[in-house]
This record gives C-alpha cells, structure tokens and sequence, in this order.
C-alpha cells in the first residue's frame, strides 16, 4: 500500500506535470512544423531527400508518427498521464485545500491569535461590546461573520478557494476534448468547382448532407492580388427538397449540425476553348509545381494525329493563357473573352476560365467539451485572483482590550493596511 501511495505521489508530482506539459508543447511545436494527415507516400518523397532538421527521413517520421502527431499513440499517453496527474492532485490538495476553507475555525484564546500572520490588541473598555460593534462592522462590509459569546470569525473571499480546483477541472475537460476529437474525429479537403457536389455519408453508407457549390469569387487588389475567396454553398439534407444557401470566406467558416467547413484554398478547375469553328471545349486543368507556385495548364495537341503539342499555362482566372510549344517559345497571349489568335495555323479564343474552391470540411465532437474547458479555466483563473482574508477576534474584559488576528492567502501587506480601517469602528465608539 505504501508503495501504490509512492507512485501515486510520484505521477502528481508537480516537477513532472510540468516536464510533461513542457514535452506537450514541444510534441505540439512539431506538429505544426510538419504537415499533417498527408499520404504515406508524400513524407518519403519530401524527406527522404532532404530529412527534417537534417536527421529524420520519412521512414523514421512516418515509424514516430509524425504525420499524425495529435493522434498518435505517445501524445495520447502523455495526455492521459498529465489528465490523471491533475485529477489525482485535485483529490489529494485542492479538494480537501477547499473542504477545509470551507470549514470554520473557532479560536477562543488570545494566544492562539497571537501566532496568526496578523495579530493586534486594541484598547476596549466596553467589557465585551467590541465583539458586536465589530461583527456589526464586518457585516456592513460584506464579510461573512460567526459570533460566540465574546469572540467571532469572519472571513471574505472565500469562493477564490474554488479557483485552483476549477482550473484543474477545465484542464481535465480540455484534454479529453482534444483526445476526443483527435479519435472520433474526420477531416476531408476537396476541391470543388460550381455547379459541383459533394454527398457526405453517414457510417452506415447512408446520405448524411449534400454541399454543392453554387458560386465561387476571388476578390483582388488593384495589383491583381488575391485578398479574399469567398464560395457560396447549398446544404441539402435528406428528405429535403431544396437546400439551404450559405456563404463562407477566409476566417469565416461555416459550422452546421457539427460540421464545420472551411475556405481553405483555391485553384482552377476547367478553361473552355473555341478551336476554329468547333463548339466550346470545356477542358480540365491541372496544376505544373515545376514550372513554378500556382500555375496551372494543359497540354493541347495541334495536328490530327496528336503532335505538334502545345503548352497553355495560366496562374489565374483572369489570365493571360500562355501558349508555348515544345521548345518553350511563348506563340500567344489570350485573355478571357478576348479575341481569337492564331496558334500552329489554327484559330483559339479562351471564352472563360472556372475556379475552384478548396474547401476544407471538419467533424470535432471534442469542441464542445473544448469550449467547455476554456470557459470553466477561465472562470477558475478568475477565482483565483481573489484573495481569501480571515479574521478572528477574542474579547478580553479583564484588561479591557480586545485581541484580533487574521490570515490572507493573497496580498498579506494589503490586508494588514486594511485591518485598521476595520477597527476603526471600535475606537469611535
């Protein structure tokens, strides 16, 4: 048994919360430096060339799982064990701290005050009445008092005992939140152009929601800079005939029965052609990386028999639309709407260019309880800042005086200061 009380003195100690909380935050710092939830394949081929910080490559990361740091077996351990460390100190200090607070303390001698942080002796020759002028006094103050036959306690600020114990609550809720969430919960990113949907489903394959994107705008600065993506969507759940419009932007997502999505990204899905006399082509477009950040294209064969290839590359949806051949000499510029130009002999004009929207579509059940935690931390850090003051009083009518002393668990110095104005009632009496 002494051995168990040991252990379990050892896993609350706080020399280890805090190692623990300081390998969190570092577990955390790495989580943020490297992406998160990508394919297997995508780590190996970034690190293994270049490893992270010189020393990891991708098979060691993916092995530690890096790739999916708050998730992981050794983050949700070492959140479990800081969860129980504070759970075990709230049972063993901050409970039985606050059960005892709660309790008075009846001190009937005066030397029993003497030992107390503060202690005083005025002069009171009113054989006893010091104790209700004083009780009288305290009570016009908002202390709380117990009077005795010549003697009383009172105190003030008791609910910041509440404080410490709370705060330890909410930390508790906040990692069972962030473990909740970290297991039960989905994230999908997809990009979606108008006019398109996507069927989300339940765990039984079963139609959950609808989200089909109606609408999708760039605003731009003057220099052609993007500064806002904005997309509107249509949420349709089953048994529904016509869903609901809604709009999200950058740091305005959209939250709906748990779900909630996100304006994450943007990119250009199709550009529609005029070859010639031929009808609109509409033609997807795909991302070129080696041809530099954001620049999108396609490659357009100009001869029946497939060669002669051409390169269009554009790096947004107002263009222009580069045409390059196969020796990488620029043969037009187009732009949107513009006039037609010849390429290898025939004529193209770019009628439009569509956008996508990147949308990132997240399910937490932790955030709730999340939310919960920040709310009952806050209000338990609150508390805290409240001072505790304790006072006792012990009349002594032989020799005329009366004996006081008191206790703060904050600001000793302020109470000390304060503790004569507290008297003064007595001296003008």
């Amino acid at each position: 048994m002494a051995t168990f009380q040991r252990f379990l003195a050892w896993i609350s100690d706080l020399r280890v919360a805090i190692g623990l909380l300081l390998m969190i935050a570092i577990a955390s710092a790495i989580g943020t430096a490297i992406p998160q939830g990508e394919l297997n394949s995508s780590y190996l081929e970034r690190y293994d060339a270049n490893p992270w910080l010189g020393v990891i490559n991708g098979s060691t990361l993916l092995r530690l799982q890096l790739d999916h740091v708050y998730s992981s077996s050794w983050f949700l351990v070492m959140l479990a064990w800081l969860g129980l460390a504070l759970i075990l100190c709230s049972w063993r200090r901050q409970w039985p701290a606050l059960k005892a607070a709660l309790q008075w303390i009846d001190y009937k001698e005066p030397r029993q005050l003497s030992k107390l942080a503060i202690a005083e002796t005025i002069p009171s020759p009113d054989k006893g009445k010091g104790v209700e002028t004083l009780a009288a006094h305290l009570n016009q103050q908002g202390w709380q008092v117990q009077q005795q036959p010549g003697r009383l306690a009172a105190r003030r600020g008791i609910i910041g005992r509440a404080g410490p114990l709370l705060v330890h609550v909410g930390l508790v809720l906040l990692m069972i939140g962030a473990a909740w969430g970290a297991l039960a919960g989905h994230q999908l990113e997809r990009f979606l152009a108008p006019g398109n949907s996507l069927e989300l489903l339940n765990r039984d394959d079963s139609s959950h929601l609808t989200v089909t994107l109606t609408n999708f705008g760039i605003d731009r600065d003057p220099a052609g800079r993007p500064e806002q993506f904005r997309s509107q969507l249509e949420l349709q759940e089953p048994g529904q005939e016509t869903g609901k419009i809604r709009e999200i932007s950058v740091n305005h997502p959209l939250r709906f029965h748990g779900l909630t999505i996100y304006q994450a990204d943007w990119s250009l899905a199709a550009i529609t052609l005029q070859i010639g006399r031929s009808p609109q082509l509409q033609l997807p477009l795909r991302s070129f990386p080696e041809l530099g950040e954001q620049i999108w294209g396609l490659v357009l064969p100009t001869q029946p028999d497939g060669s002669e290839p051409v390169l269009l590359s554009l790096a947004n949806e107002t263009g222009p639309v580069q045409v390059f051949d196969a020796n990488g000499e620029r043969l037009a510029s187009l732009r949107p709407g513009g006039p037609t130009a010849e390429v290898k002999g025939l004529p193209v004009r770019v009628n439009s260019i569509l956008p996508a929207s990147g949308l990132l579509l997240k399910r937490d059940p932790g955030v709730p309880l999340v939310y919960l935690s920040f709310l009952i931390t806050l209000l338990g850090g609150g508390l805290s800042m409240i001072a505790t003051r304790q006072l006792w009083a012990v009349a002594d009518p032989e020799n005329d005086c009366l004996h006081v002393g008191g206790l703060c668990n904050r600001n000793l110095s302020g109470f000390a200061n304060e503790l004569p104005n507290l008297l003064a009632a007595i001296a003008q009496q």
